[in-house]
């Protein structure tokens, strides 16, 4: 569980660091300014913005089930973080693989990216789609229902 806050805990223990030391300074609002920076940013990479993830192999299984498509992504990427955001409540409804913590999942990302983990990418009743629009993912997520 820890691993997955390491990223987040760091930025926010840096961002508290260099705010402490700009604030001793007499730079009060530089100080203010980059503890909202950091803890932004710590925030994207917290596992908060994101639902709960699976492994690629339960998503899979459930995904065939259940029809939802399955989201391979990895904490820190805009793209998944603008289709996570796009996506609003909506986001639940997927299956969500973080290829950074699932080796499956990396791998099934670089069996359908010519060996890259490009992410975000949907697989849709079988078919991957690599950083796609998220409007489409949206009617697709709304067709589902």
């Amino acid at each position: 569980m820890m691993r997955r806050w390491g990223l987040a805990v760091l930025w926010v223990v840096c961002g508290v660091s260099c705010a402490v030391g700009v604030g001793l300074r007499g730079g009060s609002g530089v100080a203010v300014a980059v503890l909202v920076v950091c803890s932004g940013v710590a925030g994207v990479y917290s596992p908060l913005v994101f639902p709960q993830s699976v492994g690629a192999l339960e998503a899979q299984r459930l995904s065939a089930l259940d029809g939802r498509p399955v989201v391979y992504w990895r904490p820190g990427c805009k793209y998944c973080l603008r289709l996570r955001l796009r996506l609003g409540r909506g986001a639940r409804r997927l299956h969500w693989v973080d290829i950074w913590r699932d080796g499956d999942g990396a791998a099934v990302v670089r069996a359908v990216n010519d060996g890259n983990e490009t992410v975000p990418t949907v697989v849709v009743d079988g078919r991957p789609h690599t950083n796609p629009d998220p409007e489409w993912v949206r009617k697709v997520v709304r067709s589902d229902a």
